[in-house]
């Protein structure tokens, strides 16, 4: 759903471009709401076979989809380049590396999760309460372009762990990767003989996207815009299909007056410039104080003038490869002008090329960003490093919290306690400290934003129970089999009651007491 319903009549199949060289790479069949309709009935009637599988079994799939994945990991990374315009570092390190270590972890910990819990009865000692983790059928993915291998395998390895099957919306713009990802489970599932049905991919725009929440899926789990986030609720409303949403961000990078220069800078630029900022958690506003403003200024502008930017596959080592979406190159270019209009000093790049095939836009660095800077209110999802400076602690916390993002954040200090404690204000979804963005890969951390970057959480035990019906269960420790008998009521049932609860929940020996004696007499003693 990342591409405008700018036209009623949307065409019959989705043609695919590198958007590094402007090579055409084939074409894909959109399929319609009819067509959905039956991959949804498909995936139900496959995940109707695969619930009744055991954990043994699903970490057996997982654990050779892993070696699958691994086996094919340069050919996987090639088709992310070809299909994304990134790098083949960033393919492997961005999508290989975190698919594997979510993998790693399901398998290990998936199980524990996910069986019944015992709980506490509560006051009912002649009881038992347990949680179960059912599962809901099928979830519906509406996927982004920005990371093509692990946006499709990021939600359905939680997804199969907890019994479900998958139905998944790509974007349009990496749809050619995504038929052949698809064609890497079916081989999983086949080699287990199990239905391949369990995870679908659907190609199409808008109303295919549309189609997945209102065609019968059983959960929703969205990454995108904040306003594609708005439309997935209206549409789930007609059916009151549960959403996750991972609305993106607009995250800040904090570094104190007192950070390491080194470690700051650095870590700033891999924030920023990696998958060419096309990263739901870049670092889109670095927010520098003043005694070290200067010098990082100096670092990070030196550096990215001399990052390299090409295609990918071409046979020479870039750091820097292309935009995914011809839209994005233009959404980039208008926040950069906007900035440098408004007085933003550019000290790398700024300027989209006219000379190139290829979807690229240069790394670029703007400083002294001020807040009337559309920049620093909206998601540039492009290499744009922007640099704001603040005054002290408290003036880096007010500029952090003052947008409607909340997804990620990342703290610079060699005083932890301070770190800490700025970390702890800042209102976001994650927070690294003297890092970046290894929040996400941490799989027993939850990821997910507040405000505008979304609702719901998708790694560690609240992901994988995310997927499930949290189903609450009562039974006999001990079968009394005395029922509570409430009808008729008695003259005496208010007081009696009133006289348990206090009895319960009253403090003190004499008022328990007391309570005590009131429902005695009113069981007993006809009244009050």
């Amino acid at each position: 759903m990342n591409r405008p319903a700018e036209t009623l009549t949307m065409p019959n199949v989705i043609e695919c471009i590198n958007p590094a060289t402007g090579e055409r790479l084939g074409e894909v069949p959109v399929d319609d709401v009819a067509a959905v309709r039956d991959k949804i009935a498909r995936a139900r009637a496959a995940q109707q076979v695969w619930a009744q599988t055991s954990f043994a079994t699903r970490r057996a799939v997982l654990r050779d989809l892993l070696d699958h994945i691994l086996d094919h990991a340069d050919d996987i990374c090639r088709d992310i380049c070809a299909d994304a315009g990134k790098t083949l570092e960033n393919a492997m390190m961005g999508e290989i590396w975190p698919v594997a270590e979510k993998l790693r972890w399901t398998i290990r910990n998936g199980e524990r999760y996910l069986r019944d819990e015992r709980v506490s009865p509560g006051l009912f000692l002649h009881k038992k309460a347990r949680i179960e983790y059912h599962p809901l059928g099928v979830i519906g993915v509406i996927a982004p372009w920005n990371y093509p291998f692990q946006n499709i395998m990021g939600p359905i390895i939680p997804a199969l762990m907890a019994g479900n099957a998958c139905v998944v919306k790509v974007s349009e713009a990496v749809a050619w990767s995504s038929e052949r990802f698809g064609k890497l489970l079916r081989d999983t599932f086949a080699a287990h003989d199990l239905p391949e049905d369990l995870v679908i991919i659907v190609q199409g725009y808008a109303e295919t996207g549309r189609a997945v929440i209102t065609e019968g899926s059983d959960l929703i789990v969205f990454t995108g815009s904040m306003p594609n986030g708005r439309k997935i609720i209206e549409a789930s409303a007609e059916r009151l299909v549960p959403v996750i949403l991972e609305l993106g961000g607009k995250d800040p990078m904090i570094i104190c007056d007192d950070a390491d220069l080194d470690e700051a800078v650095h870590t700033a630029m891999s924030g920023v410039f990696i998958a060419c900022g096309q990263n739901c958690l870049a670092a889109e506003r670095i927010l520098v104080m003043d005694g070290i403003y200067d010098a990082f200024v100096e670092r990070v502008s030196e550096m990215a003038r001399n990052l390299r930017q090409g295609p990918p596959l071409a046979g020479q080592t870039v750091d820097v490869g292309a935009i995914v979406s011809a839209r994005q190159v233009e959404i980039i270019d208008e926040l950069v002008q906007d900035a440098i209009a408004r007085g933003a000093r550019v000290l790398a790049g700024g300027q989209r090329p006219t000379d190139s095939a290829g979807q690229f836009y240069p790394p670029t660095v703007l400083a002294d960003v001020t807040d009337e800077m559309r920049i620093m209110h909206e998601e540039t999802f492009g290499p744009v490093m922007v640099i704001r400076r603040v005054a002290d602690d408290e003036d880096a916390i007010r500029v952090a919290n003052a947008i409607d993002y909340g997804l990620a954040s990342s703290v610079f200090s060699r005083d932890l306690k301070r770190a800490r404690r700025i970390a702890r204000q800042i209102q976001a979804g994650a927070t690294c400290i003297n890092d970046f963005g290894f929040t996400y890969m941490a799989q027993e951390l939850p990821f997910g934003g507040v405000k505008g970057s979304g609702f719901g959480r998708l790694n560690g035990r609240e992901g994988l129970r995310a997927m499930t019906n949290r189903k609450a269960v009562l039974d006999d420790r001990i079968p009394l089999h005395q029922p509570v008998k409430l009808f008729p009521v008695s003259d005496q049932t208010y007081d009696e009651a009133h006289a348990l609860i206090d009895l319960i929940y009253r403090r003190g020996l004499r008022a328990k007491v007391g309570a005590l004696a009131r429902m005695v007499r009113a069981r007993f003693g006809g009244g009050s």
